[in-house]
């Protein structure tokens, strides 16, 4: 660990947790790992059953302890918190005066999560995209990069966590120049300029710079769209270029394409190749990254596992089965979001079902539970599509 990594705030009660923060390598597996990771989920659950009056009778209702994780296999009787439950509660593990930062999950409208991080947490997660970025080689600090961010033009005070992310992203390769496709209109609300895209694009091509666009899908497909209702012809992006998404299309699944066209729409109209188009899926409300691989497949990354829990009965299902999408990780400190029930329906499946080669089991996104007043950020972002542009 080097001197300016991130460090747990205690480092006795946390040193798996670090031990488990600070692997590298992001795939890896081995029976060490998953006795690592249970032993960092012991320290993690204990540390909050501490500090958390609400976890530990949390705790206490289930008769759990955290001495019961022996094996991988009892993460399963470990108790959950429903991620809608962040919308309307705030509870924290660590004194008001240790918040480094403060996330809501939705944008101009709907229900919010607040999220509040130490810095160990966030600086952790962060981390975790490094190493991620580095094992798919992605980190080019030296060559002058372009940006295109299908996400909010950042104002005074602004906290939605994909506009956070998005310009966190900028650390991998030297910033030339930034474009925002949410405009900021200096009134407290953001509105998509698709001309302005088009514009940037072309401007983007003919610099001849490598060019990364980060942020919200459908932005990218409803300025290729409007490419074409214009005549704009085919641009022809530097073959390093990178685009990679996140937040998805819940806010208008009536008006989204599937994944591979999409792809395909991008390769054609901007000639990015297909193993640098990559989408990237996560929340405030658990910050590990699960990034494609270049079968476009969301892998589980060492710091983390992944469950899918029965609609019904909420009992742990095997692969290729869908339910609600659960995730554990002992990466946070700051709030007791270590095991969350996410409103997203998924199924797992084994790793040899991948091509990539990568050794962990990897889930597929299949549609959004919930009812429609429980909106992402992702889902008011696209009610901007509806306003006139």
């Amino acid at each position: 660990m080097t001197e300016d990594a991130p460090r747990v705030p205690d480092s006795t009660a946390l040193a798996s947790v670090q031990e488990l923060c600070d692997f590298a390598t992001p795939y890896a597996t081995g029976e060490a790992l998953d006795q690592l990771f249970c032993a960092a989920m012991r320290q993690c659950v204990a540390w909050h059953a501490a500090r958390s009056p609400f976890y530990a009778r949390l705790l206490a209702d289930h008769g759990f302890v955290a001495a019961q994780l022996e094996t991988t296999n009892d993460l399963e009787h470990l108790p959950f918190i429903l991620a809608n439950f962040f919308k309307a509660h705030e509870v924290l593990s660590i004194p008001p005066g240790d918040v480094y930062l403060h996330l809501t999950s939705s944008g101009t409208s709907g229900q919010k999560s607040q999220i509040f991080f130490d810095e160990w947490t966030i600086r952790g997660a962060q981390r975790m995209v490094d190493f991620i970025f580095a094992h798919y080689g992605w980190t080019t600090v030296t060559e002058p990069t372009n940006y295109l961010l299908y996400s909010y033009e950042p104002q005074p005070g602004f906290k939605v966590g994909t506009s956070y992310t998005d310009n966190f992203l900028l650390k991998y390769a030297q910033v030339n120049r930034v474009e925002y496709a949410l405009k900021n209109t200096g009134d407290g609300r953001h509105e998509f300029d698709p001309f302005g895209c088009i514009r940037a694009l072309q401007s983007f091509a003919e610099e001849g710079l490598p060019v990364r666009i980060f942020g919200f899908p459908a932005f990218m497909h409803f300025t290729l769209e409007r490419m074409r209702a214009m005549g704009v012809a085919p641009l022809k992006l530097h073959p390093r270029s990178l685009t990679f998404f996140g937040g998805g299309w819940k806010g208008h699944q009536d008006q989204a394409i599937a994944k591979p066209a999409l792809y395909a729409e991008i390769a054609r109209m901007l000639a990015v190749p297909d193993e640098r188009i990559r989408d990237g899926f996560g929340s405030v409300e658990h910050c590990i990254p699960y990034v494609e691989c270049s079968m476009h497949e969301f892998h589980v990354p060492v710091w983390s596992r992944v469950q899918i829990r029965d609609v019904r009965t909420m009992a742990v299902l095997g692969y290729g089965r869908p339910g609600y999408l659960s995730f554990i990780s002992p990466y946070i400190t700051s709030v007791p979001a270590h095991h969350v029930i996410m409103g997203d329906l998924a199924q797992l499946e084994a790793p040899e079902n991948c091509r990539c080669g990568l050794a962990t089991p990897f889930f597929r996104v299949l549609g959004r539970a919930g009812l429609s007043r429980n909106k992402s950020c992702a889902v008011a972002a696209a009610e901007l599509l509806r306003r006139p542009s």
